[in-house]
């Protein structure tokens, strides 16, 4: 293998693939990139046996081939390198990486491609769903909060897909909170016949988050995706895809049943509020400076008044309360929330209004815009002492 390369180029592939990188000792190939020339274009890819990544960067090619070197080494080299273009060569069977530029030089012990592990392919790569990057994204990073790993209930360390024909549902929940964001078939294109439901790890989700928003890769000046890029999402029994032109992402999912969330979510009130959202969360950062150590803070509404109070007392350091105008309508209220999640599920609403449900101190308790319909967030109150 004989490749010209521009560094920024290089630096562009390694970003893109470098959480795929395992620090498995037991399997020190883990720790490797590989380098490959296939259909005339350079591919990196890495793998932790869980998730891979392949990238695909432009570059000249002088002799096709592959080898696959240690990740750390090579990319510590391109994170430093000063010269604009960078020479990567095999040598001794494809067991010596020689970089090279005007006036460096660096002989990498490395190994053959077929020490490194076989990247998985999709069964099915006739069906699958188009959609807009960042629109993906953008409904992706509306449920990720509400999900965390749990070695003892492992559906939950992920994300629900739902796909329906012409919905597309994203569902996370780690059983204090939860959140659902619905795409409509407007949003996307679709060749499946049937619909189906699957879960998708949480680190996958959070790699392709990563590495397909229009935030570009860290480091990066650049963007992965310009707004307009489409990825096209393949499923089989155990695995999934995603690919866009230059990208894939190919990962297990997680085997077993996810809750049947539905049934908590409430559809009737005893109490409903509407306030104004920026509001509501400065009410909350201020009064949280005086929470306890369980992050908690009381909302109350004495019935007729037209005004919540947000309250947070510690008995080292103190109390304090915030008045917020509210339209209510139902019984009064008395209620403790963890101040952090209620302030990520408000994060994620656009709407300068928002609604509140509630039932009581025991029960959970929504919040819905009043103009998008799509996307719910549930809370958990904590158990009033």
């Amino acid at each position: 293998m004989k490749i010209i390369i521009l560094k920024d180029r290089l630096k562009e592939g390694l970003s893109a693939v470098i959480k795929a990188v395992s620090e498995n000792n037991n399997l020190p190939i883990l720790k490797n990139v590989l380098i490959k020339i296939f259909d005339n274009k350079i591919k990196v890819t890495t793998t932790n046996l869980e998730l891979a990544i392949t990238k695909t960067i432009s570059g000249k090619i002088i002799e096709k081939g592959s080898i696959t070197t240690p990740f750390s080494i090579l990319n510590g080299i391109i994170n430093n390198l000063d010269s604009d273009k960078v020479d990567l060569e095999s040598e001794d069977k494809n067991t010596k990486l020689i970089l090279k530029t005007d006036n460096y030089e660096a002989i990498i012990q490395s190994s053959t491609e077929e020490e490194f592990p076989i990247i998985p392919k999709i069964d099915n790569s006739e069906q699958y769903l188009k959609i807009d990057c960042n629109t993906f994204n953008d409904a992706i990073l509306k449920v990720l909060n509400c999900a965390q790993i749990s070695e003892i209930r492992p559906e939950l360390s992920g994300i629900l897909f739902d796909f329906q024909i012409s919905s597309l549902k994203l569902v996370a929940t780690d059983s204090f909170r939860l959140a659902e964001k619905t795409l409509f078939d407007k949003d996307f294109k679709s060749n499946f016949s049937k619909g189906f439901k699957a879960i998708i790890p949480l680190k996958t989700i959070q790699e392709v988050s990563r590495i397909f928003s229009n935030k570009g890769l860290p480091g990066q000046g650049g963007s992965v995706s310009d707004g307009k890029e489409e990825m096209n999402i393949y499923f089989d029994s155990n695995q999934v895809l995603f690919k866009t032109d230059n990208l894939e992402v190919i990962s297990r999912l997680i085997d077993g049943n996810y809750p049947d969330y539905e049934q908590i979510v409430p559809k009737d009130f005893k109490t409903e509020c509407i306030l104004e959202r920026e509001g509501f969360m400065n009410a909350i950062k201020l009064v949280s400076n005086l929470s306890g150590k369980d992050n908690d803070i009381k909302l109350k509404n004495k019935k007729g008044k037209k005004v919540m109070e947000v309250f947070s007392s510690a008995q080292v350091v103190g109390e304090n309360h915030y008045l917020i105008p509210i339209k209510t309508k139902g019984d009064e209220f008395e209620i403790v929330f963890n101040w952090k999640f209620l302030l990520e599920g408000l994060k994620n609403f656009e709407s300068e209004e928002i609604f509140l449900g509630l039932n009581g101190d025991q029960r959970p308790f929504i919040i819905k815009s009043q103009k998008d319909f799509s996307y719910f967030h549930i809370l958990m109150p904590i158990k009033n002492s």
